[in-house]
């Protein structure tokens, strides 16, 4: 084979040098479909001279929202701007954006639903008629101000959707969910963001690479990095395979993508709990992490691969995930 065709091909412009994130909607390998519609919507939006409606991007975490966002505001030809819901505690933090924001832009909230109800609130207003209540001073002095914001759109991002009230949820005209990525998308994806880093990867190495990043690409692009330092203490000009299985191996994750907490997780319902059914509770408890970091981060991905099951009654290590982990049932 020759060398180069042991190469993806990857014609990276000079301007995206400077970052992996993509910039633009053709940028943005994978989830097509979501592609088309949403440059339907902003295209629509900019021939009428008009803010796009307000979106809302949910799906698990490192899936491309906050990419998606920068994305909108680039395409739209706007100023974005961004913040997370935990860091508005307070009517004042929330107005000071608003009235901030020039007409067309992008507000992009993180994490919206952890908004505290009373900020929630203000919002809706904000959302519908681009007005800005708010109450000045407490008590039977207090009285409400309605300041005129321009035409903006409001990015929310969220990785619970469950949690988000139905009238702030309501207020979005466009909902689009993101899903884990192929292995294919993902390998698309590692040769781009390889010769941007100025460190080619083999085909080979991309998919291997790809198999192992849990259908998430800011995994895919942690473990590139991982490999990028691999390759280099082996003083190679590229990513091998063999460099790829290297990393693997020293960083604890399987063919799978399945990483030592992972692994931890399944095999304390099988040896604590028979295998299961455990409630959430004491699975957080026995491994020392969050209920919601479980909840989030471990199990979509073991659910995906129908190696877990929730049930009723709780967490279930499926046959599957016995064989996986060469046990018996």
């Amino acid at each position: 084979m020759m060398e180069k065709e042991r190469f993806l091909d990857a014609n990276i412009p000079d301007d995206m040098a400077a970052t992996i994130r993509p910039r633009t909607l053709s940028d943005f390998i994978g989830h097509d479909s979501l592609k088309q519609n949403l440059s339907v919507f902003v295209s629509g939006a900019r021939s009428r001279g008009e803010a796009m409606d307000h979106v809302l991007l949910y799906g698990p975490p490192g899936l491309g929202k906050t990419t998606l966002a920068h994305i909108v505001a680039n395409e739209l030809g706007t100023n974005f701007r961004a913040t997370s819901a935990p860091m508005l505690t307070k009517q004042g933090d929330l107005a000071a954006i608003l009235t901030s924001l020039e007409p067309m832009d992008v507000l992009f909230i993180d994490e919206i639903h952890r908004l505290p109800t009373a900020i929630e609130e203000v919002l809706y207003s904000a959302m519908e008629d681009f007005k800005l209540d708010i109450m000045l001073g407490e008590g039977p002095s207090a009285k409400s101000v309605r300041i005129d914001l321009p035409p903006f759109t409001l990015v929310g991002a969220t990785t619970r959707t469950g949690l988000l009230s139905n009238p702030l949820r309501d207020r979005f005209g466009i909902d689009l969910r993101l899903s884990f990525y192929s292995p294919e998308d993902l390998a698309r994806i590692i040769q781009r963001s390889a010769n941007i880093l100025g460190m080619p990867i083999e085909a080979d190495g991309a998919l291997m690479l790809a198999k192992s990043a849990r259908g998430t690409p800011r995994i895919a692009n942690r473990l590139l990095k991982r490999a990028r330092d691999f390759a280099c203490a082996l003083n190679r000009e590229h990513i091998a395979a063999d460099t790829i299985k290297t990393t693997l191996f020293q960083l604890h994750i399987d063919e799978c993508g399945l990483d030592e907490i992972d692994r931890e997780y399944m095999q304390t319902i099988i040896k604590h709990y028979a295998g299961g059914p455990v409630g959430i509770e004491n699975l957080s408890a026995a491994l020392s992490e969050p209920s919601d970091t479980i909840e989030d981060v471990i199990e979509p991905y073991l659910m995906q691969l129908g190696f877990v099951q929730r049930t009723p009654r709780g967490r279930v290590i499926t046959d599957a995930g016995y064989q996986h982990l060469g046990l018996e049932k």
